[in-house]
């Protein structure tokens, strides 16, 4: 009886611990005036990205155009909220080209703060050293914050 009750709690374990492993979508908008300061950039871009919680792996693709020059550099940045500042969190790279894919894996606090939506995105240039572009990294459905949030209702 006893041998069945351990067994029984440490298959439950087991299953919760598999439960909670997901895959989380994100997605970021970028523009000149989401930088700090705003620039005048006629630049925009994108970034989507898969978070897998169990490898603590974060997948992205990123496109951008309109820049002033070539782009220079690449981060994603945090934590920090919309209209605040942050060190790098991850450097994408050096003179990217659009579009550009990578992956890099997350220690617990980066995932935190990225699932917080405490992560912003941005594309630098020779005219615009701090970044040209910009867009905060937000979850964008499934077991993330924007899933519990209510639906818009349209009449």
């Amino acid at each position: 009886m006893f041998r069945t009750s351990i067994l029984t709690t440490l298959f439950t374990v087991g299953c919760l611990s598999v439960a909670s492993a997901a895959t989380l979508n994100f997605h970021a908008t970028m523009d000149g005036k989401s930088e700090v300061p705003p620039t005048t950039s006629a630049g925009s871009g994108d970034m989507l990205g898969t978070l897998d919680t169990s490898s603590k792996q974060l997948a992205y693709t990123i496109t951008f155009m309109g820049l002033s020059g070539p782009a220079t550099a690449a981060h994603f940045h945090g934590p920090a909220a919309p209209g605040a500042n942050a060190g790098v969190a991850v450097a994408i790279g050096t003179n990217p080209t659009s579009p550009m894919s990578g992956s890099v894996t997350l220690t617990d606090a980066q995932m935190a703060d990225l699932q917080a939506g405490k992560w912003y995105v941005n594309v630098h240039t020779a005219a615009n050293k701090g970044g040209e572009i910009r867009g905060q990294v937000m979850p964008t459905g499934g077991p993330g914050p924007a899933a519990r949030r209510p639906a818009k209702q349209t009449n």
